[in-house]
């Protein structure tokens, strides 16, 4: 008995310390084969109720070690729900040391590797309503290998 407590209690504690209080919204899109075609264009949208609030937004980028840059060309628009475009820009990000080869980001399971590149920071959004971003690599290549997911993250920027 005591070790089904002990049990639930840890898994209580794992899960009150994995929460996320100032992330709002998060997803990311997989793609087939591990590698981001020229014509797949990543949309996600999300929902603002709060237009006082600042906002961070990052591009996620999940990558192998098969991918053949050190670096990543991403296009970016931001969307109001009428359509209109808000931001459009494009970033580039390094995903390994240009010199050494290394990879950069945060990895948990082999050969995959994680980052969160900021896209906006301090961002108010100045009406409430759906937002969309969308993502498009812009390299060289039209089958961009070693991409395996792209996704969003928004989050509140929290007030001292």
């Amino acid at each position: 008995m005591t070790k089904v407590v002990l049990a639930l209690l840890t898994g209580c504690l794992f899960f009150a310390t994995a929460c996320d209080s100032s992330r709002l919204y998060e997803t990311n899109m997989e793609f087939k084969n591990r590698s981001w075609n020229v014509s797949e264009k990543v949309s996600v949208e999300f929902e603002i109720t709060d237009t006082v609030q600042r906002y961070n937004v990052y591009l996620n980028v999940r990558n192998s070690l098969d991918y053949p840059y050190s670096r990543i060309f991403v296009n970016y628009t931001l969307q109001d729900s009428t359509g209109a475009n808000l931001e459009k820009k494009m970033i580039g990000e390094n995903l390994f040391d240009q010199k050494t080869g290394e990879p950069f980001g945060q990895s948990g399971i082999g050969d995959l590797y994680d980052h969160q590149f900021p896209i906006l920071s301090n961002y108010i959004f100045r009406t409430a309503g759906k937002y969309k971003i969308t993502f498009e690599q812009f390299m060289r290549q039209d089958t961009l290998q070693g991409v395996i997911a792209v996704g969003a993250r928004v989050e509140s920027v929290e007030t001292k």
